[in-house]
């Protein structure tokens, strides 16, 4: 498995200083939910969404690590794993006995949850192992509780300084050597020949070698207190690196005690006459190689030998046939130069006339341009006189334009005059109906004020009438009752 990121190192303890590495414990936890009966084809529960409902039911806090382990029509089971022991019994706590509701679901998901349980051989396992082992000597080293088998550590925390990438046996002796002295130890991947001895070899066992990211490592202590030690101290155990800038990586590691008694001497003996009998296999392959890479070099050798000897012939009848081609390509030059001999006469002879024909065609070229000139000079002539007349009768038609030009220019100023004339009776005449106008508009508003002022003065009388009427009738009206003693006493 990858190395992981880690955000909490405060439960880490020290396995080497040197080497940055530490031991952090497992805190993994197992939940179990429970799904409803699917009643409606075609529906289906999202992994990925139950997920995302469990992680948000233990926030703020977060898992280092949640994946579905198993999945069927009743139920899902993730495995998850926080970056502290002290949070396992916390997310157990928010997630045991609790309910998710799903849109489209009416029946809620039960939770369950409980710190999952880590399997790690005890002294006991060790102890009966060997025990009841018939064919082990626990007097022989690795046929005893002394060899630890570890899996999937990282090759970069093991490495040294020369070849990076690549573990080292000081490296992991020197930081598993503080539980008790080291005999031996055994990377598998370091041996080029082990892929090769536990594919020929059931009785050897077999590595992974594909990936150089991780390695499987055996390690044998002197004394059985190291062996104890070292397995009391990696039970339940993950591997924790911290980098010189403080960035923190653990890794899952598998622990068990050695089973196969890989580090007995027996089975060393095995690998080692095994590894020299392929060494042996591989000699004598590489000795066969180079034999026939010699009598393959041998037999190109003879080829190129005969090859030569042919290119040589063949060299030979080339060199005929060119000698031969040379006298016919000599022969052939030779007509080819009479011929260029026998065209170069007759091209001077044609160059010769055709330069006496240029000179006779210069020679009329030449009496035809004097004729040329001749005619040229008259007809400029001609045209001088015609250009004299021309502009004598111009000169006469500019003063006639001219005059006339003037008598036009003075019909346009009388013009000017007269329409500026009309221009200035018609604005006084404007002037006037204008000044009429305004006149006996406001004789018209006079006389329209005049009117309202006397209607009013007829509504003002009418008026004054009437309330003087009212008056006597309230006069009249007083007298009458004054007259009458009855009525007044009735009121």
């Amino acid at each position: 498995m990858a190395a992981q990121v880690c955000d909490d190192t405060s439960e880490a303890t020290e396995l080497s200083s040197v080497k940055r590495l530490y031991l952090k414990p497992v805190a993994k936890l197992g939940v179990h939910v429970t799904l409803p009966e699917i009643k409606v084809a075609g529906v289906s529960i999202s992994n990925w969404e139950v997920m995302e409902r469990l992680k948000s039911m233990i926030a703020p806090d977060q898992f280092a690590v949640l994946r579905v382990v198993e999945s069927s029509l009743e139920f899902i089971r993730f495995e998850g794993e926080a970056d502290a022991k002290s949070l396992v019994s916390k997310f157990v706590s928010k997630l045991d006995g609790k309910f998710i509701k799903l849109s489209g679901f009416a029946d809620p998901l039960k939770v369950r949850a409980a710190e999952s349980k880590l399997k790690f051989p005890s002294a006991h396992d060790w102890n009966s192992f060997f025990r009841e082992s018939d064919d082990l000597d626990e007097r022989n080293p690795g046929e005893r509780p002394d060899t630890i088998q570890m899996k999937g550590l990282p090759c970069k925390w093991f490495a040294d300084e020369d070849s990076p990438g690549k573990p080292s046996e000081e490296v992991l002796i020197a930081v598993f050597r503080r539980f008790g002295k080291i005999r031996c130890v055994d990377i598998p991947i370091l041996d080029p020949y082990r892929q090769r001895l536990s594919r020929g070899n059931s009785e050897f066992q077999t590595f992974y070698f594909g990936s150089h990211l991780h390695f499987d490592a055996f390690i044998q202590y002197s004394q059985y207190q190291g062996f104890s030690s070292a397995m009391t101290a990696l039970k339940g155990m993950k591997l924790m690196y911290i980098s010189e800038e403080g960035r923190a990586a653990t890794a899952n590691i598998q622990v068990d005690f050695d089973r196969t008694c890989h580090l007995s001497q027996k089975n060393i003996k095995k690998r080692d006459q095994e590894r020299e009998r392929l060494i042996e296999i591989e000699r004598a392959e590489e000795e066969r190689k180079r034999m026939e890479k010699e009598e393959e070099e041998r037999r190109k050798e003879e080829e190129r030998l005969e090859e030569e000897r042919k290119e040589a012939e063949r060299e030979r009848v080339l060199q005929e046939a060119v000698k031969k081609k040379e006298e016919r390509k000599r022969a052939k030059e030779e007509r080819r130069r009479q011929k260029r001999a026998e065209k170069a006469r007759k091209e001077i002879e044609r160059r010769e006339l055709r330069r006496h024909l240029e000179r006779e065609r210069e020679r009329k070229r030449a009496e035809q341009k004097e004729c040329a000139m001749r005619l040229l000079r008259e007809l400029l002539q001609l045209a001088a006189c015609a250009k004299e007349k021309e502009d004598e009768e111009k000169r006469k038609f500019d003063e006639e334009q001219k005059k006339r030009e003037q008598e036009l220019e003075m019909l346009r100023q009388i013009e000017e005059k007269k329409r500026k004339l009309e221009e200035e009776q018609r604005r006084r005449e404007d002037e006037e109906r204008r000044k009429k106008e305004k006149l006996e508009e406001q004789e018209k508003n006079l006389r329209d004020r005049l009117i309202q002022n006397l209607k009013r003065m007829e509504q003002r009388r009418d008026e004054l009438k009437k309330e003087l009427l009212q008056r006597q009738i309230a006069s009249n009206m007083a007298k009458l009752s004054s007259f009458v003693p009855g009525e007044r006493t009735r009121k």
